[in-house]
């Protein structure tokens, strides 16, 4: 969901200074709009949205926020015991919602953030690569409805060549590369089922306030195949991903302290995304689901329809954070009782760019309570620890 995608630290004193790096970094003399300006004037999300595919893959500027994301179970084609997690995601932040009257070509309403995981399940191996820069021609920018291409940055410093986000008319292609932390993926992938609405016409709700919700759409199957690079060695692989597109300009509340989000592919060929929200005690403040079935048909769950019960603990040794590390998770009404645990224990993202910015998101399997595997997913976890809270 990360409204799930982990989009922005809206902590004043952190943006700031991400505003004063990116002005260093670029070489901007431009300098950083004043924080909270015109605020008010981004769109919120709301339940009547008009839907257009596909045209609403790409950006919608007028939002603050904005995420592609993409995670998934992937096995070499050479040697299918050897398998693998990966996440790939471009965040769009808007950072003025009007038009710019400086004539500058690093003048820009957005920032481009890009994330990039990979886990190597065999051997418990996990990287994470980013990238932040303001979207200008020379850095970034996000496709126009008609193009193929959907968003782009240049790689991370140290890195020639860009991270690239398409969509070719029957799927989403994308690439990645950090050779300083020697990972790379180049991905294709194709959907197995049509696209599914999280909640009612895509509206979906993070809480009881006018604005706390975001537009969101899933793609719960996607047949992936491709290439990764781990460690200097290039491996053809294939594998299953989802796909989860959000918009929106206010979806935490102020009390929110962070969410627990879980996608699941099961054996049966049903999907199951739910989240909650924690508030800063660590209970429970909001949550939703949606069960999509064989055929692509959708249930939403409300928080009393399902279960989550946290079964053990793994506390960071980079963050010292202490996660969940396995779950029950029950849906009374869908025959649903499963055991969720990690593949690799250590899967958190630790940002070197932006101070405080962490969280766990990981490879999972999914059994039953007498242990028969059923099925994967990817988990997302964010708000654990004294200094990060996601505000988005």
């Amino acid at each position: 969901m990360i409204c799930k995608r982990f989009a922005w630290c809206d902590h004043a004193a952190v943006r700031h200074a991400v505003r004063l790096l990116l002005i260093t970094w670029c070489g901007s003399s431009v300098p950083p709009p004043p924080l909270g300006a015109q605020e008010s004037t981004w769109r919120a999300a709301t339940p009547d949205y008009r839907w257009s595919f596909p045209r609403d893959h790409w950006a919608h500027p007028e939002y603050k926020t904005e995420w592609w994301y993409f995670t998934g179970h992937l096995v070499d084609d050479a040697a299918p015991e050897r398998q693998f997690g990966y996440q790939f995601t471009f965040f769009r932040v808007g950072v003025v919602p009007d038009t710019l009257t400086i004539e500058s070509d690093w003048a820009s309403r957005h920032l481009v953030m890009g994330h990039a995981a990979l886990t190597d399940i065999t051997t418990g191996h996990h990287v994470f690569s980013e990238l932040v820069y303001r979207a200008t021609p020379l850095l970034g920018e996000f496709g126009e409805p008609g193009d193929s291409l959907v968003a782009w940055s240049r790689a991370p410093v140290g890195t020639d060549g860009r991270w690239l986000l398409r969509w070719d008319g029957e799927g989403f292609t994308f690439s990645a590369r950090d050779d300083a932390r020697k990972i790379a993926m180049d991905l294709r992938t194709r959907p197995d089922k049509p696209l599914i609405f999280q909640g009612p016409n895509g509206y979906s709700r993070k809480g009881d306030g006018p604005t706390a919700a975001s537009l969101y759409y899933s793609f719960t199957r996607l047949t992936t195949t491709g290439t990764i690079e781990f460690d200097g060695r290039v491996t053809r692989v294939r594998g299953l991903s989802w796909m989860d597109k959000e918009f929106g300009s206010n979806q935490l509340d102020p009390d929110q302290a962070g969410w627990d989000w879980f996608s699941l592919q099961f054996e049966d060929e049903r999907e199951l995304m739910v989240y909650r929200l924690r508030d800063p005690s660590g209970a429970t403040d909001y949550g939703l689901g949606t069960l999509i079935g064989v055929d692509g048909s959708t249930r939403f769950l409300g928080l009393h329809d399902w279960e989550l019960e946290p079964l053990a603990e793994w506390r960071s040794p980079a963050t010292s954070a202490a996660y969940p590390a396995a779950w029950k998770l029950t849906v009374p009404g869908a025959d649903i009782a499963v055991v969720i645990t990690p593949e690799v224990a250590n899967q958190e993202n630790v940002s070197r760019l932006i101070p405080d910015l962490f969280y766990w998101e990981g490879a999972v399997t999914v059994r039953t309570e007498a242990g028969r595997s059923i099925g994967r997913g990817y988990v997302e976890l964010t708000g654990y620890g004294t200094r990060s809270r996601p505000a988005i």
